[in-house]
């Protein structure tokens, strides 16, 4: 953002609501909020903040699932397991529930943040796993991911791996 974006934040502010304790990137920008009996859920242009004591950045690469139900927000949360080669291992953690009572635009937000940053995804069946080309926000170029299903052999996944992702097609060209 540089310069001019510098000004507008010091202007008009990040973005991020009142109380909202998060440490944003200089070229981080708020897209929604919403509040939780924990603090704020918060979206933003390099992923989604997560209240607590001590809020944290989830990146939008880093989310297997997140979906609106019953005036809460469930997010599955994926961490780095390993790499093959340049394919990065993910493991999904438990699902965390927030309730919304006022949701505004976050939900949409979030469910427009996390689809959009897969540029493509194809299925292997056995070992059965999901391999994943994603965007990184503020990083250029794409990074390639595989989810082995719950309960599927990691190992046996990895093997796979190489020659799985050397048979896919380009990924689409924006």
């Amino acid at each position: 953002m540089g310069a001019v974006g510098d000004l507008l934040r010091r202007l008009f502010g990040s973005g991020a609501p009142e109380g909202f304790t998060g440490a944003l990137e200089p070229a981080e920008h708020v897209v929604a909020s919403a509040a939780t009996r924990d603090g704020w859920l918060v979206a933003t242009s390099l992923g989604l903040w997560l209240p607590g004591a001590r809020p944290r950045r989830l990146g939008w690469h880093l989310i297997s699932k997140a979906t609106w139900s019953g005036g809460a927000l469930s997010v599955v949360e994926a961490v780095e397991d390993g790499a093959v080669g340049e394919v990065v291992v993910l493991r999904d953690l438990p699902p965390r529930r927030f309730a919304l009572e006022e949701p505004g635009k976050l939900p949409e937000a979030v469910h427009k943040r996390v689809t959009g940053a897969i540029r493509s995804r194809h299925r292997h069946e056995s070992p059965g796993a999901w391999f994943l080309r994603r965007r990184v926000p503020g990083r250029d170029g794409l990074v390639v991911q595989v989810r082995p299903d719950e309960g599927e052999d990691v190992e046996r996944v990895k093997e796979i791996t190489p020659a799985f992702v050397a048979s896919l097609p380009p990924p689409p060209v924006d």
